[in-house]
């Protein structure tokens, strides 16, 4: 090969722009869960009221879920060769999920973590349509797999909240 000519980007037999698409929606979901991931862990420490040892428990559940979740989705930025979001920073500023404080009510919490799970599942839907359109089966089924975990959750928890 020339030194002149250009290698041509052929990752996992996606083109460079097709892989950067993917990419772009992973990290978006990424920052999204990170950004949960943390108000969960808030909300494990510092519920509080009746519903404490029911909710403490879910919220260590979930923020689980979510850590393991984190970790799959960075890890398939990785296969493509591109570099998952790791800063604080990126996550808040690509985020639709937002932080709050310290002082809700377990009532407003479960809210919040509703409203998360309407903001991941939209997240995951458009970003497993996109990789459908490229014919990455792989991220879909992965994305699948969450939505339907997301879905379960939304479920019990406004049912918690009745």
């Amino acid at each position: 090969m020339n030194k002149t000519d250009k290698r041509v980007f052929k990752k996992l037999g996606y083109k460079e722009e097709e892989s950067e698409k993917i990419v772009e929606s992973l990290n978006k979901l990424l920052a999204n869960y990170h950004v949960h991931y943390q108000k969960l862990r808030n909300f494990h420490w510092n519920v509080t009221g009746g519903d404490f040892f029911d909710l403490h428990d879910k919220f260590e559940e979930l923020y689980n879920e979510a850590l393991a979740n984190i970790d799959l989705v960075a890890e398939r930025i990785r296969v493509f060769g591109m570099t998952p979001y790791s800063l604080i920073t990126d996550y808040l500023q690509h985020s639709d999920i937002k932080e709050v404080g310290t002082t809700l009510s377990s009532s407003e919490m479960v809210d919040e973590v509703l409203r998360d799970f309407e903001v991941l599942a939209e997240n995951m839907n458009d970003c497993a349509e996109k990789v459908a359109d490229l014919g990455d089966s792989a991220t879909e089924d992965m994305l699948i797999a969450f939505i339907k975990s997301i879905e379960l959750h939304h479920w019990m928890l406004t049912s918690f909240q009745k």
